[in-house]
């Protein structure tokens, strides 16, 4: 039993000593071999690209037309969802007892006026009897103040007929603005309050607004553009409609609002746009692109090629053959590809397939370089 210990123990020992000397060269079989990787270059081009906001149409000018005396309706003179001019008339509400207030607040106005000379007349004789002392003073004092009472009664009944005027003239309701009306709440024949009873709405609809909201720190970059001119054209701001597609028609900024929702820190800002066939509709949703001044000459990655890691986002850039991870600030995505602030510069060769084993500084295999890209990039 002993001589078959000993036998092991030889044999262990003889092993172990094998191992220990083994030369350099067999030492270096054990490095790991270089990683093959793709790499693009990077490339400068012209990234254009928009902010996007959900959207509103709302019409500049839109009014709730509503009787302002009461009474039942008479005449409707127009067709529903037509365009009409300013000044038309549109309702007509029983009119007969109005036109009769009408007529007796003139004829007030003439027994006014009538009241009014008599007094007048009883006045200039009282005076001219005073002159001769053949009148007591009272007398002409009663006149004056009869002249004065016929004179307030005369300005009382014109008042009176300027609101039986005024009345009469409600009762036929016009169009106050060239618009599209829609569909009429009443019929003929029914009755309406004064005040209260909706009878039409009308909304102007070319040109047309578009109201969204930003955020308050974007206040300065929207009061820019609105102080500038825009030239014919111009592609600052471009709507997309609700099937997807661009409306054609350019954007202008008219409006910022007052202030600043306190709730949710956002301000609303109204862009106006010509409707001329009629596409925007009062009420419609949308999505306003406002194009970012940032848009212009940046470096251009492929997107594949970013890594995060905790919230921040590297590339790996081969330099001869070794891998150098740096730290990225990314711009707007542009489909399959992405726009870089900084840390990287044109031409550097940017790792773009192997990137799951590559670390900082490792050995890299570039003999796969693809081609660059195209440099223009929208968005």
């Amino acid at each position: 039993m002993k001589t078959k210990q000993h036998i092991l123990l030889i044999g262990a020992t003889g092993l172990f000593y094998l191992a220990s000397c083994k030369g350099p060269e067999q030492k270096a079989g054990m490095v790991m071999p270089p990683t093959p990787v793709s790499v693009v270059p990077a490339v400068t081009g012209s990234a254009i690209y928009y902010d996007k906001y959900p959207a509103t149409v709302v019409a500049l000018e839109q009014v709730e037309l509503r009787a302002q005396v009461s009474g039942y309706i008479t005449g409707i003179f127009f067709k529903e969802g037509e365009v009409v001019q300013k000044g038309k008339p549109l309702y007509e509400i029983d009119r007969r007892k109005y036109e009769a207030a009408y007529r007796q607040a003139q004829a007030s106005i003439a027994q006014a006026k009538a009241n009014l000379t008599k007094s007048q007349k009883d006045a200039d004789r009282y005076h001219k009897l005073a002159e001769q002392d053949a009148v007591a003073r009272q007398l002409v004092d009663n006149a004056d103040a009869a002249l004065d009472v016929s004179r307030s009664q005369l300005a009382a009944a014109e008042a009176s007929l300027m609101a039986a005027r005024t009345d009469l003239d409600y009762s036929i309701i016009n169009a106050p603005f060239t618009g599209r009306i829609g569909i009429s709440q009443v019929k003929l024949g029914a009755q309406v309050s004064a005040g209260t009873t909706l009878l039409n709405t009308i909304s102007s609809e070319n040109p047309i607004a578009v109201d969204f909201v930003v955020n308050e720190n974007d206040i300065p970059r929207f009061s820019a553009l609105q102080d500038k001119k825009l030239a014919p054209g111009d592609s600052t701001f471009r709507l997309q409609l609700p099937s997807g597609q661009a409306y054609s028609e350019p954007g202008r900024l008219t409006v910022i609002d007052r202030g600043v929702d306190n709730l949710t820190a956002t301000i609303k800002v109204r862009i106006a746009f010509s409707n001329p066939k009629n596409e925007l509709k009062q009420g419609m949703s949308a999505v306003m692109n406002v194009l970012n001044d940032q848009s212009g000459e940046r470096v251009i990655i492929p997107y594949k090629s970013v890594v995060e890691q905790m919230g921040e986002f590297f590339v790996f850039v081969a330099k001869d053959s070794v891998a150098e991870q740096r730290k990225v600030h990314l711009g707007p995505r542009l489909r399959d590809r992405i726009v870089v602030m900084d840390g990287v510069q044109e031409g550097d060769l940017v790792v773009s397939e192997g990137l799951q084993r590559l670390r900082d500084g490792g050995k890299i295999d570039t003999s796969t370089v693809k081609k660059a890209p195209p440099a223009a990039a929208k968005k």
